[in-house]
């Protein structure tokens, strides 16, 4: 997604180490309380929507299956009623197999207790009966048009304040909506539609199962009134546009673009995974809220004047990294945001050329400078708090798109994707921790990587570089400092630029860092004219002074 939190949203903003570290990178998994032996594999939520009214009434049948034995209750997330009565779920009754099972709503969780304790390998099926009026996930308002909209939103944990449901990255399920709402309303949600079919009282009941196991925070419905457009299909899904009715027009003319990033990631990545890719206008608090098969867009997001490449393409890019390969953890979050953020300046590398893709890289490394400022002790992979204020940051999105950056010079263009391929392949509709990208890319590059993601993913901050350099009797001599904190030396190569001639291309030499200070020289048969460092953007560093000595 794209987070007002962290950057603009209508940007894309986007061998053995001589790495001296505090210590190995510890066992990191975000607090949310897992539960043993318990897998929802399908939800199918029933859902009644009415006008003058955010109360809703919801039925949700889940189906779990237990993967050990022995387990006796089944907690689900869902808001319970607030102390004023006011917002919040009520539960009338949980059942199974037609049978009522004894249940406790305390604070945002129901507890179900199971009777007699399934056996592993078992499949129990459940009914849970609620309604209320939801504080947050589901939006019921108007639009800026003054329209009458529903939309999830459920991004990080919201998902329950409207659904019961395990809502954590790591128990990914196939879902099914059946919404019914006034007929003067469209839906759309994940997956395919399966059904529409009118009923008495001006009511519609419409249907769509994604039958794709996807993440709860993707759970979402959308239900407004729209007007419609395919703009082309990849790989048999067709790919639409949803805008509100009385934005039609600028509205299908912003949404076209979402065309050609899914081309560009259907052949560098692998196929599609869902059934059909809605591009959708919202009230999303996010500038673009990537839902499988469903994304939502911010309202403002429909201008007519086509700003938004940068945003379709990120939120594009997570139908690969985020939705269908889904981190296991809070920690983990870079395995979705800096991906669509790197993949983001690779399609604008493969659309308009790399200098565009630069230009977006060194606004990237500018705002990591600026917020290691303030966060000296944050990495790539840091551990989720409580309250997950801290997973969409500048290091899980542009940081960790640079680490990706790095990565694919360290292995080479062709083993960077096709170790993506790889990546996406294996764990495609699944989840999967940093440890697992790793492997992959080491298997496919021959490398071995784990100094890297030490230095590059593990650990806070990045090479502070001064310097100056002199050239004398044919001998060019560049002086470096690290001067970032003491207990850190970064080891990386760098790009040495030597220009002779302001006319021609310089010459170009790779040292490689790993000292706190190092000194190099170049034989060179001309004045030198100038030097710069990593002319071809390929590191993350603080590019401090870099003088001519003597002169």
């Amino acid at each position: 997604m794209f987070s007002p939190a962290s950057h603009r949203w209508t940007s894309a903003a986007l061998a053995a180490a001589a790495l001296v570290l505090a210590g190995p990178s510890p066992s990191r998994a975000d607090s949310y309380p897992r539960q043993p032996g318990v897998d929802v594999r399908a939800y199918t939520f029933h859902l009644e929507l009415q006008d003058g009214t955010s109360a809703i009434s919801g039925e949700a049948d889940i189906d779990v299956a237990f993967t050990a034995g022995g387990v006796r209750q089944l907690a689900l997330d869902l808001a319970g009623p607030s102390p004023d009565g006011k917002t919040g779920m009520t539960v009338s009754q949980v059942t199974s197999g037609g049978a009522p099972l004894h249940w406790a709503q305390e604070g945002n969780r129901l507890l179900i207790d199971l009777g007699a304790p399934p056996a592993a390998g078992d499949h129990r099926l459940m009914t849970v009966r609620y309604a209320g009026t939801p504080a947050d996930g589901l939006i019921v308002g108007t639009n800026r048009d003054g329209d009458r909209v529903f939309f999830g939103d459920n991004f990080p944990d919201r998902a329950r304040q409207w659904l019961p449901t395990i809502d954590h990255p790591h128990d990914k399920a196939a879902c099914e909506f059946d919404v019914t709402a006034p007929e003067a309303y469209q839906v759309v949600a994940p997956g395919a539609l399966v059904e529409t079919s009118s009923l008495s009282g001006g009511r519609r009941l419409t249907r769509y199962r994604e039958d794709v196991p996807i993440t709860t925070y993707c759970m979402v419905i959308g239900v407004a009134r729209f007007a419609v457009e395919t703009i082309g299909q990849v790989g048999g899904a067709p790919v639409q546009s949803w805008v509100y009715a009385s934005e039609r027009d600028p509205g299908f003319a912003d949404f076209r673009v979402a065309l050609s990033p899914m081309q560009l990631y259907s052949w560098k990545i692998g196929p599609y995974a869902y059934e059909k890719l809605a591009n959708v206008q919202s009230k999303t608090r996010y500038g673009g809220m990537e839902n499988s098969s469903a994304i939502f867009y911010a309202e403002r997001a429909v201008t007519g004047k086509g700003l938004n490449r940068n945003l379709f393409a990120h939120e594009i890019a997570h139908q690969w990294f985020g939705d269908s390969v889904t981190e296991s953890d809070w920690d983990d979050t870079w395995l979705s945001e800096g991906f669509a953020t790197y993949l983001t300046h690779v399609y604008n590398e493969f659309t308009f050329g790399r200098d565009t893709m630069v230009r977006g890289l060194r606004r990237d490394r500018d705002a990591i400078i600026r917020y290691f400022t303030t966060h000296p002790h944050d990495a790539v992979v840091t551990p989720a708090d409580a309250a997950l204020d801290n997973i969409l940051s500048i290091n899980s999105y542009q940081k960790g798109g640079w680490a990706l950056h790095m990565l694919r010079r360290q292995v080479g263009d062709e083993a960077f994707f096709k170790g993506l391929s790889a990546y996406y392949a294996r764990f495609r509709g699944g989840n999967a921790r940093t440890g697992d990208f790793r492997r992959v890319m080491e298997e496919v590059s021959g490398q071995g990587l784990q100094a890297f993601f030490e230095q590059w993913v593990y650990t806070p901050g990045q090479p502070a570089l001064r310097g100056d350099w002199s050239y004398a009797d044919g001998v060019l001599t560049v002086r470096l400092e690290q001067v970032q904190a003491e207990h850190v030396v970064f080891t990386a190569p760098l790009d040495v630029a030597i220009v002779t001639d302001p006319a021609a291309a310089p010459r170009v030499e790779t040292v490689r860092l790993g000292a706190r200070t190092q000194t190099f020289t170049f034989h060179v048969d001309r004045d030198v004219h100038d030097v710069t460092l990593d002319p071809n953007t390929w590191l993350l560093a603080d590019f401090g002074p870099f003088v001519r000595r003597g002169r």
